[in-house]
């Protein structure tokens, strides 16, 4: 009988709001995992990586922005095949800036409205923020 080894993967996501807008970045069309669907930025943890150090440093890598870390938005998690488990932790972030220099993991991103959210999200992602009040933040226009 053969075993397969499951695993649990850790990420971090930034909901990153500016001017009253959320960016939001697009994946790139050769990924392996959701190519071409929009997210907020992001990714996994590194063994001993304090979370939100973590989230700095993805977002920094994603999209060139330094970011505030504030207050945990939601964690989900869910299984991305039937050995594989994704544990994601949300966090608002702010940034002081607007000009995104993505990586090659992203091939656009937008700074969006809540319609805009609501129209380029993916439904797993807008249940998210729906059950998890992120439409209601006072930073949002």
């Amino acid at each position: 009988m053969v075993k397969h080894t499951r695993s649990i993967i850790v990420a971090v996501k930034g909901v990153i709001v500016h001017g009253g807008r959320i960016l939001l970045v697009r994946r790139a069309a050769r990924d392996s995992v959701g190519a071409g669907t929009w997210e907020c930025a992001g990714g996994k943890i590194e063994f001993g990586e304090d979370l939100e150090a973590a989230l700095e440093r993805e977002i920094y890598e994603e999209t060139g922005l330094a970011v505030t870390v504030g207050n945990l938005l939601y964690a989900t998690s869910f299984l991305t095949d039937p050995a594989r488990q994704l544990v994601i932790i949300t966090y608002l972030c702010r940034s002081t800036d607007h000009a995104v220099q993505l990586s090659e993991e992203h091939s656009d991103y937008k700074w969006c409205n809540r319609l805009e959210l609501q129209r380029l999200l993916p439904a797993g992602i807008l249940a998210e923020f729906e059950k998890s009040h992120v439409f209601s933040l006072n930073e949002l226009l």
